[in-house]
């Protein structure tokens, strides 16, 4: 990767400069949530041996997904 820094960046929200990866997790989480109420409406956590365990397998792979798309957009 030319060009690459590891830095992610910031972004300004009503004047505070916040880093960009939070942002990206509390939309993840917000995302990861939504899926989860899906998925329990629809019955898939009785087939899941660890309810908890697999919310958190979901946030990290949304959270992935936004790191990726982010990565992808600033080369």
């Amino acid at each position: 990767m030319t060009g690459w820094t590891g830095l992610i960046g910031e972004i300004s929200i009503f004047g505070f400069y916040m880093p960009l990866g939070i942002v990206m997790a509390i939309a993840a989480l917000a995302v990861a949530s939504l899926i989860s109420r899906t998925l329990a409406r629809f019955g898939v956590y009785r087939y899941v041996w660890h309810p908890a365990l697999f919310d958190l397998a979901i946030f990290v792979i949304v959270m992935g997904i936004f790191f990726v798309i982010s990565s992808l957009r600033g080369s």
